[in-house]
């Protein structure tokens, strides 16, 4: 219509008007300087989060120590026996005596290429297995049934098959070592499989990804929190069924070493085999964890408040 025309936009002396918000000249406190420059508050908080974090763990750790000196040095009995415990003086000056001898080392270091070998082939077993379960359907059907089957035997109930399977005690209790972290890890992975976004491949693929590419840049990848929360828990119950295993049927090893100390009533060494054991697997899961983290940086992660 001739009677209308667009309006144009209003004009300022020194030009259009800017519409896309504050100018990044702007200085104050205004929304663009609060949006990008943190407060002095917020920045400190942050910077002391971790020390606190780390003090409040030591504490703790340390808090129960004293407690449990406080119990055993006055023999108290109440409800539980903690007169029939070694105090914390004792066990410190039974491990000073181990840490002096080869044999600890020893069973240390035997223990440790236990959890390395079993753990080690559950990982690489079970990250392969849980994607083709998670991505075939004819692997589910086959193996599938079988998997459910034998996940809920505890591994420790295998160690009379792998004495009658395997020709010496060291590789049997590999094998329970193996086929206890094997499952937490088969299924996480499986189940972060058929997790996955089908829009992920399907726009990949559409880009003209091989299978192959879809596996190593969007499988993969997008799985990988979920394998690791397996491998953390499969660490965890990987040194239960190591020390058990150890216990029954082993030679050397820290669970080999605890019985034996326990079949002699030497109870200070007991708590001295059970402190190595829980030390060992903080160290081992924490290792894990932390190469979890360094391999999914790009996930979010939550900020301290």
């Amino acid at each position: 219509m001739s009677g209308l025309s667009e309006a144009p936009a209003p004009v300022r002396a020194d030009g259009p008007v800017d519409r896309t918000g504050p100018s990044s000249t702007d200085t104050g406190s205004g929304a663009g300087a609060a949006a990008t420059t943190p407060p002095a508050e917020v920045v400190a908080k942050a910077d002391r989060a971790p020390w606190r974090s780390r003090i409040l763990r030591v504490t703790s750790v340390a808090l129960a120590i004293a407690l449990w000196q406080l119990l055993t040095a006055n023999d108290v009995r109440a409800v539980l026996r903690f007169d029939t415990l070694p105090t914390v003086t004792e066990i410190i000056a039974e491990f000073g005596e181990h840490l002096g001898t080869g044999q600890y080392y020893v069973d240390v270091a035997q223990s440790l290429i236990r959890i390395v070998t079993g753990f080690g082939l559950a990982a690489a077993v079970g990250v392969l297995a849980g994607i083709g379960l998670g991505r075939s359907r004819v692997l589910a059907d086959v193996f599938g049934p079988l998997a459910e089957l034998v996940r809920p035997i505890p591994a420790i109930a295998l160690v009379p098959v792998a004495i009658l399977l395997f020709p010496s005690d060291e590789s049997g209790i590999v094998f329970i070592t193996f086929t206890a972290s094997l499952f937490p890890v088969l299924v996480s992975t499986r189940h972060a499989t058929r997790a996955l976004p089908t829009i992920w491949e399907d726009a990949i693929r559409t880009l003209g990804a091989s299978r192959r590419e879809v596996l190593t840049r969007v499988v993969l990848p997008g799985i990988l929190p979920g394998v690791f929360s397996g491998l953390s828990v499969g660490m965890g119950v990987a040194w239960i069924c190591l020390i058990s295993a150890e216990m029954i049927s082993g030679r050397l090893g820290i669970g080999y070493r605890t019985w034996q100390s326990y079949t002699i009533v030497d109870y200070p060494a007991v708590f001295v085999g059970m402190i190595t054991i829980g030390v060992l697997g903080f160290l081992t899961s924490g290792i894990v964890e932390l190469a979890g983290r360094r391999v999914t940086r790009w996930l979010p992660r939550e900020v301290a408040s």
